[in-house]
């Protein structure tokens, strides 16, 4: 374990964080995973726990395998989370409200989507209304993705995650496009409505005061998994060296 951590061995925390959840709801679970993208390995033994109610952050540079580790464990509930993409996977001929309506789809049969594509139906349209006014986006609901700036596209990615309406949320850098005092709002949003969250975030100082749990990663491994109570961002930034 690297010395600039100053914490225990990841073996040793992940033995206490087993005894200690379990009799809680496992929602994640990891045991001695490989886990690669594109056919190289990213990630070496593997073995995490995430259980309902936790908040955890994900950290380390760019590359380190955040991005696969989510991917793996939204793959164990793809139809029972709520799942905010790094590329947000938009459709930029149509409109904020139809993008976001999309999170919903899943509730309606083909018919309804279609009827509400062709004109929105009343009742999508009053929660998305009241979606967009919380996410600052009211005045551009029928305004073509298109046309609006990179972070108004992040923040409709996250209002179709949120109209997803699931327990859990995994969030790829969910704000990263939006400066620190939208990026604090859209982060007390999704906590709010989500009793679990696993969100990679290049911030560290915003994992810490977002999320109860910090998990670092760096040499294509879990060096770090404590509660962000026992932790600095001068502990952190060794994982980016």
């Amino acid at each position: 374990m690297n010395a600039e951590l100053n914490l225990k061995n990841v073996t040793s925390l992940e033995k206490e964080r087993h005894e200690f959840s379990a009799g809680e709801h496992s929602v994640f679970l990891l045991d001695n995973a490989q886990l690669s993208y594109q056919g190289r390995a990213v990630l070496n033994n593997v073995s995490l726990k995430i259980t309902a109610g936790e908040r955890v952050a994900l950290v380390g540079k760019s590359g380190v395998g955040k991005s696969t580790l989510l991917a793996t464990l939204r793959k164990q509930l793809p139809d029972a989370l709520a799942w905010c993409p790094q590329r947000t996977g938009l459709v930029p001929m149509l409109s904020v409200y139809h993008n976001i309506y999309m999170g919903g789809l899943q509730r309606h049969n083909s018919l309804y989507n279609l009827l509400n594509l062709i004109k929105p139906q009343s009742e999508p349209l009053c929660e998305v209304t009241e979606l967009t006014a919380q996410l600052q986006l009211d005045k551009q609901l029928f305004d073509r993705v298109e046309q609006l700036s990179g972070g108004q596209c992040q923040r409709v990615a996250i209002g179709r995650a949120l109209y997803q309406q699931q327990n859990v949320f995994l969030g790829d850098e969910p704000v990263s496009a939006v400066d620190d005092y939208q990026a604090e709002q859209l982060l007390q949003l999704i906590v709010e409505r989500h009793e679990t969250l696993v969100l990679a975030l290049h911030d560290v100082e915003m994992a810490l005061s977002t999320c109860d749990r910090i998990i670092g990663l760096k040499d294509g491994a879990i060096v770090l998994d404590a509660p962000s109570s026992t932790l600095k961002v001068e502990q952190l930034a060794a994982l980016y060296r």
